[in-house]
């Protein structure tokens, strides 16, 4: 692999602490800002809003700036919004923060996977798309766990001054590593989102996505105060059990793109039932320090073993119903995985400030992975019946 690709794999592992290191963060940048939890999960929702929106509006935009300016001024983007939020005064502007630190999110991922692929040989694009993501998997399991010890002991801005110091350093890795001759690929034009957004088939797997996928973030939003509240754990444990959570999201990841390669939605269905199920019984065992950490890394593994499964989903689905337009139809399910974090994010705060409570946002979440179950059940049989309908013609 060249040595180009180690530059985007640590932007994307940059990116993928400060969109996620938040989790374990919650409560000490509440009791710092005076904010109640609710309040503060908004910080999550609005970031991932800010990928879900920002993404796709300013990939066209940007569709004609050459790819490695474009991709130095995301990660200048990227310094900016984190330094910002290390310095917010208060609530509000750290709120603006985050967004501006999601614009950059969105559009390194559009845009990164394609200058990935056209680095190597046609014959290893896959493995260097892999590799780049790869940043992202790793910052899940090393970067959240780290930035939330140094946030719990130095304070909540001394998290987003480290990862601000990451973005300089991939920022002067891409400037130095990447070649000044990359291909640039036509510009994708919102009209392409828009014919994509028109297919009904389309979009069931987009809310599969976003209610699958949120179903977990309605509790993994508010992880580190269940942690500490209900379950008992002091604030230094929540760090080593996020690395816990991130090495069963790795493996789940991994497995699940083999689970689903042969039937996608059989494998869907299945995974969703049993992360439905976890859920609820997270519900119970939450009292519990031995059975949380079970609990935990059933879930961790079971909340990304489904990310390959959709993404194949809507290529495959897209390549009948939108031939010409898979790779928007694969980016607005990017689009649709933060949607869901958003929705997860806001009804996990909805519940935490309801009579209901911290301790009920499992049960919560469950509710939103059987919604995502019957709309895979839903697909398939549409699925099906296509078949039979070409095989009577």
């Amino acid at each position: 692999m060249p040595i180009a690709l180690f530059a985007l794999t640590i932007a994307a592992y940059a990116i993928g602490t400060t969109e996620f290191v938040i989790v374990g963060l919650l409560p000490t940048v509440a009791d710092d800002l005076n904010i109640t939890l609710p309040l503060a999960g908004l910080i999550v929702s609005v970031y991932a809003l800010g990928v879900t929106f920002g993404a796709p509006i300013l990939t066209a935009l940007t569709g004609r700036i050459e790819r490695k300016p474009l991709l130095v001024g995301l990660m200048a983007l990227f310094i900016i919004g984190n330094a910002a939020a290390a310095l917010s005064p208060s609530y509000e502007p750290l709120l603006v923060a985050r967004v501006i630190s999601a614009f950059a999110h969105g559009v390194f991922f559009s845009v990164g996977a394609t200058i990935a692929a056209d680095l190597v040989p046609e014959d290893r694009r896959a493995s260097a798309i892999a590799m780049m993501f790869m940043g992202l998997t790793v910052a899940i399991v090393t970067g959240v766990p780290l930035g939330t010890w140094i946030g719990q002991t130095f304070g909540w801005r001394a998290t987003f001054w480290a990862v601000t110091g990451l973005g300089v350093i991939a920022l002067a890795a891409i400037a130095a590593l990447l070649p000044n001759t990359l291909t640039k690929a036509p510009p994708a034009r919102l009209i392409d989102q828009v014919r994509v957004l028109g297919s009904g088939r389309l979009l069931i797997v987009f809310a599969m996505t976003a209610l699958g996928y949120g179903g977990t973030f309605v509790t993994f939003t508010f992880l580190a105060p269940i942690l500490q509240e209900i379950t008992g754990f002091s604030e230094g444990a929540v760090s080593l059990i996020l690395v816990l959570y991130g090495v069963a999201i790795a493996i789940g990841n991994i497995a699940g793109g083999k689970i689903a390669n042969r039937d996608p939605v059989k494998a869907l269905a299945g995974l969703f039932v049993a992360q439905a199920v976890v859920l609820v019984l997270f519900t119970f065992t939450a009292t519990s320090q031995a059975l949380t950490l079970v609990t935990l890394a059933s879930l961790g593994f079971l909340s990304f073993a489904t990310v390959p499964g959709l993404q194949l989903y809507v290529v495959q689905l897209a390549k009948q119903h939108r031939p010409g337009a898979v790779d928007v139809a694969s980016a607005l399910n990017i689009a649709a995985f933060n949607l869901g974090i958003a929705i997860g994010a806001w009804l996990g705060g909805v519940i935490v400030a309801s009579s209901l409570g911290l301790g009920m946002t499992p049960m919560v979440g469950s509710v939103l992975v059987v919604g995502a179950l019957l709309l895979t059940l839903l697909s398939g049989a549409l699925d099906r019946r296509a078949v039979s309908t070409l095989k009577a013609a």
